[in-house]
């Protein structure tokens, strides 16, 4: 690359696209969908690192640098948390190659619009992919060197059985006999995420200890033959719970599980949640493309509010998470009922949504619930 060359343009397309409101919630929300493995890590874990990768690109290509050292030592930290999530390290790249491909295809669209030369996005690519190579190597040392010599997991035969059970036919038949499960019964399977706790999770939620257990892909995922105890708000984990179900069905129970504990930690619910009882709110999680569609139809109504967005947003979803009572919304986020209320009417006023209307409900607490994360 010339270093003579004006990097001006270049540095102010960065930040174009580097600031665009909607470029990280779509980017994690590829990288959810298209990388199992990650999928099931929260959405704020994804959106942090992936805000924190960008940063630093963003730094070096502006620089026309290399990784320093400071940036490779956040990455070799990614790479220790990642391994001891249980997320393999060819997951991790492939999310980290989702989240490339994505943001160049935006970076490429803003230089044709914006009249930024072609060569001068080869050369940032060029600088970026130098960099990333740095970046790459420092991960994946440090995630094998997490491997080799971490803690060891909650058990590597449990681990192997509960993948062939959820990998269905007739392997998930033996694997059920091996790991002593009662031959035709009905099963419950339950997830959640690692904790430090040394409490072990189940006991909130399970009188006894599930009889086959293991982190898979980031989740302590279990099964049992016994349904979890009644829902215990003031429990401290928050577990997804789907069944009861066959063992040839166990994938599709694994899903719907994992969509129960993104769901109930989207509303704050604590204890055994089973996916029947956040229907709505999982259906809604799943839907990332709909989600956006949401936001560029009311993208005009979120800049009028300004400064009282996202007050406003947060007074919306508490509203209507506390069934519309007002005082039990004001309670929650430590304000004047009245405010509560202001706050409602000037969201129906801004968007046209009647929020007194069942569906209109629904797609006002989606819509403030997708103001919130996205920001």
């Amino acid at each position: 690359m010339k270093t003579d060359t004006d990097w001006t343009p270049v540095i102010d397309l960065i930040e174009r696209v580097t600031a665009e409101k909607d470029l990280l919630p779509s980017v994690v929300a590829g990288v959810s969908s298209m990388v199992r493995e990650v999928s099931v890590l929260s959405t704020a874990d994804i959106a942090g690192h992936t805000r924190a990768l960008l940063a630093a690109a963003t730094r070096a290509i502006a620089a026309r640098r290399g990784p320093t050292e400071a940036e490779l030592s956040f990455v070799a930290e990614l790479g220790v948390t990642r391994a001891r999530q249980g997320v393999p390290i060819e997951a991790v790249l492939s999310a980290i190659h989702v989240a490339e491909r994505a943001i160049w295809a935006r970076a490429r669209e803003v230089a044709a619009a914006e009249g930024v030369g072609a060569g001068l996005v080869l050369d940032a690519r060029e600088l970026y992919d130098d960099w990333a190579e740095a970046v790459r190597s420092r991960l994946i040392t440090a995630h094998r060197e997490a491997q080799a010599g971490g803690e060891p997991g909650p058990g590597e035969r449990d681990a192997a059985v509960l993948r062939r059970l959820l990998d269905g036919g007739s392997a998930a038949a033996l694997a059920s006999a091996e790991a002593g499960l009662p031959p035709g019964a009905p099963l419950w399977l339950l997830v959640t995420r690692p904790t430090t706790s040394p409490a072990p999770w189940w006991r909130r939620t399970h009188p006894t200890p599930p009889p086959l257990s293991a982190l898979l892909d980031g989740l302590l995922v279990a099964l049992t033959p016994r349904p979890p105890a009644p829902n215990n708000d003031q429990s401290d984990v928050v577990v997804g719970v789907a069944g009861p179900v066959e063992v040839e069905n166990l994938a599709a129970a694994r899903r719907l599980a994992v969509s129960a504990l993104g769901a109930a930690e989207a509303v704050g619910r604590a204890g055994a949640v089973h996916a029947a009882d956040v229907a709505v709110l999982a259906a809604v999680a799943d839907r990332s493309d709909l989600a956006s569609v949401l936001l560029e139809r009311y993208r005009a109504a979120w800049a009028e509010l300004g400064a009282s967005a996202e007050p406003v947003a947060r007074a919306v979803c508490a509203w209507l998470e506390a069934r519309r009572d007002v005082t039990g919304a004001a309670g929650r986020l430590f304000v004047h009922p009245n405010t509560v209320r202001n706050r409602v009417r000037r969201f129906s006023e801004v968007t046209g949504i009647d929020t007194s209307d069942t569906f209109g409900a629904v797609n006002a607490w989606w819509l403030c619930r997708a103001w919130l994360t996205s920001g």
